[in-house]
């Protein structure tokens, strides 16, 4: 949120210090294409497994009705097109756990029963928002909805997702056995950040948003993939190869992402919204009241106590970084114009920075009713 204020300050909404341009769009592409390849390295399909019935009903439960809301309101309460309606409900399906479990570690419950629901959910939530992302994608550049175009999208990712796994783990024991030896300073982070363009170029050489790329590179040299691919990057030589993936990838990340969030408030302009309209502002409170409740309906779908469900449901409402990929595709795809744009980016805002405090509320509150877990 800060990096983006940062944009807004010195963009055009306020000083119009630092104009747009081809560079800075470049750096934040790869911003973004690095953050998604984090997300990826990230996603513990392991979670998944483990509350994989109760994980799967609040993921799918807390992904279909947030489409379906997003789009309902777009398309029939504020008569926007068919494609605009479908970016807003899928902006809406997004789920940040990074903020959710720096609030659960924070009140001692990341390991609780009811945050090995919220994780798993988030990892399939993860997963079914980068595919829709990349039907979206291929809508928006196509100019409309073809059947046999989203069809060959799918078969695409398909392919894709199961080759990815194959050529990052040839890779990746290549840098292995010459990593130990190598005098070149820096061969893990220039190899791995080669492996991830390389992916992202794949990616949109195959008709997919080239973010996808650099997801499927991270998830295929997750340690906890559960293909062999994981258990053949442990049995390395050198037993921490994957945590030095890990390490040395972290500093050019915090790098890159920065950028990105950036740039989405320097392609803001805040001067040119009608801010006292009551189309905007209806429009803004009910995305927002939307993206809260929607992400309840899940939870709510699963055999627990009251305040597990609320729990997992609040757990699932902050959206940050994730919305926000999904609301800049909207802008550079010119699917979403200023207003649309202005009004999403408020929508993640709020959801990202309320959720935190009302989880915090609810756990002084009701914690007392959880299970224990083990914290």
């Amino acid at each position: 949120m800060g990096e983006m204020l940062a944009g807004i300050i010195i963009g055009p909404s306020l000083l119009g210090i630092v104009e747009l341009n081809d560079i800075i769009y470049v750096l934040a592409e790869i911003g973004l294409i690095l953050l998604l390849f984090e997300v990826g390295l990230d996603t513990d399909l392991s979670k998944l497994s483990q509350q994989r019935v109760k994980a799967s009903i609040v993921a799918l439960g807390g992904f279909i009705a947030p489409f379906l809301g997003g789009f309902a309101l777009s398309y029939w309460l504020f008569d926007l097109s068919l494609l605009v309606s479908m970016f807003i409900g899928g902006t809406l399906t997004a789920t940040s756990i990074g903020v959710t479990v720096r609030v659960l570690r924070d009140l001692k419950r990341h390991k609780s029963s009811e945050a090995q629901v919220v994780i798993g959910a988030a990892v399939l939530d993860d997963i079914l928002g980068i595919v829709l992302l990349a039907l979206l994608y291929e809508f928006s550049t196509s100019g409309g909805i073809n059947l046999v175009n989203t069809g060959k999208v799918i078969v695409f990712i398909v392919i894709f997702m199961a080759l990815a796994p194959i050529v990052a783990k040839i890779m990746a024991e290549t840098i292995g056995k010459f990593s130990p030896r190598s005098q070149v300073p820096g061969l893990i982070p220039t190899s791995i950040v080669t492996l991830v363009l390389l992916f992202a170029w794949l990616a949109h050489a195959l008709g997919a948003p080239a973010l996808l790329g650099g997801f499927a590179a991270g998830l295929a040299l997750s340690r906890r993939f559960f293909l062999p691919f994981g258990a053949a990057l442990k049995a390395q030589p050198n037993t921490d190869f994957v945590q030095r993936i890990h390490r040395s990838m972290m500093p050019i990340i915090h790098l890159f992402t920065p950028i990105f969030f950036v740039m989405v408030g320097l392609s803001l302009n805040l001067r040119e919204i009608d801010w006292g309209s009551p189309t905007i502002m209806l429009m803004a409170s009910s995305f927002i009241i939307i993206a809260m409740l929607s992400k309840l309906v899940g939870a709510f779908l699963i055999k627990e106590s009251m305040a597990f469900r609320w729990a997992v449901g609040l757990s699932m409402i902050p959206r940050a970084e994730v919305g926000l990929i999904f609301t800049e595709l909207g802008r550079i795809s010119n699917v979403f114009n200023q207003e649309v744009y202005a009004v999403m980016v408020l929508t993640i805002a709020v959801t990202t920075i309320l959720p935190p405090f009302i989880l915090k509320w609810f756990y002084k509150r009701w914690g007392k009713d959880l299970p224990k877990g083990s914290n």
